[in-house]
């Protein structure tokens, strides 16, 4: 009986390809290490950028994409892409902490607004999961839900929170930091750690690897997906909050754009479209690096317009670097 060659063996790359995996990973970071240092030499040499005003908006803006990026970044690693409907989950919840604070008062309104943010994409998560549902096509029906049953709730009112009523306690500076950038750091060290010390974490990662090779192992893969959902649809209900608590108003305006961005951060900050792989910490660099790229096309006069056409730009980019490298 022949003895099967090295080649051959399960598991074995050939030193070619190690060395083009090797090549691949170096460009990639050498592409990193000039974007970052043309971004950097690009904002500082922007009038104003390093004034009160302009950081204190993209430190604010950051802090409520980052919650959602976070959650992203957990539904991504799972491999189910992502959500469509985190945006109308923190519109959502602005209503929801908005009625509870006018009802019952500040405490019961948090509790309450984590709870519907945990619940709906629960739901999805559970609909995905356990039916093997498509959950693009899930997530653009919850879009549909959320914004189609809200403005029927307030019958297409904004609702809005009188001076007084507790919801300063969600909003200034603590220890000379906002309390939105705070509570950003506390979204992320949590997801950091769910992802690297927790069972979840390590069956989220072999989920989104293989699902098959999941359910082999003995995982219940409908489990660690509806979990996934369940912790996304929490951190997106945390800025539902501090905007409601913000500007005072709750209004499903708010969470608009923040899938797009979010989605943008989760990709820029190198976390796998199949899944499997991936890092909280690099999705929040990704999200500062479009905020940064918002405040400097602002302050040099461009429109809202511009800020999609980068992104779309960078999000191209970022995937064909990708898809190339991985092709080698």
């Amino acid at each position: 009986m022949s003895t099967p060659s090295t080649v051959d063996r399960p598991g074995f790359r050939a030193p070619s390809a190690l060395r083009l995996a090797s090549r691949g990973t170096l460009m990639i970071t050498v592409l990193r290490v000039v974007f970052l240092a043309a971004l950097a030499i690009i904002a500082l040499s922007s009038p104003g950028f390093l004034s009160a005003a302009s950081l204190l908006s993209l430190v604010t803006t950051a802090s409520f994409v980052g919650c959602v990026a976070v959650g992203m970044t957990l539904l991504t690693m799972s491999g189910n892409i992502m959500s469509f409907s985190l945006g109308a989950t923190v519109s959502a919840t602005t209503l929801v902490f908005t009625a509870a604070l006018l009802s019952w008062g500040i405490v019961p309104a948090i509790l309450l607004s984590l709870m519907f943010g945990a619940l709906v994409s629960l739901a999805q998560g559970l609909i995905i999961g356990w039916l093997g549902a498509n959950p693009l096509v899930v997530s653009i029906a919850f879009f549909g839900l959320l914004i189609g049953i809200a403005p029927w709730c307030t019958d297409g009112n904004s609702l809005f929170i009188p001076p007084g009523s507790g919801q300063e306690l969600l909003r200034g500076k603590l220890f000379g930091l906002p309390i939105e950038f705070l509570l950003m750091v506390g979204v992320a060290v949590i997801g950091q750690l769910l992802l690297t010390f927790t069972v979840f974490g390590r069956n989220l990662m072999m989920v989104g690897s293989s699902r098959r090779a999941a359910e082999a192992a003995g995982i219940r893969v409908w489990r660690t997906t509806a979990s996934a959902y369940l912790w996304a649809g929490l951190f997106a209900a945390v800025p539902g909050m501090l905007l409601a608590a913000r500007y005072s108003k709750g209004n499903m305006d708010y969470g608009a754009t923040f899938d797009y961005d979010a989605i943008t951060a989760v990709i820029i900050g190198g976390t796998a479209i199949e899944g499997g792989r991936g890092s909280i910490v690099r999705t929040i660099i990704g999200v500062v690096i479009m905020e940064v790229i918002r405040v400097i096309l602002l302050l040099n006069g461009f429109r809202q317009e511009w800020q999609y056409l980068i992104s779309g730009i960078t999000i191209l980019a970022v995937i064909l670097l990708q898809t190339t490298i991985a092709r080698k």
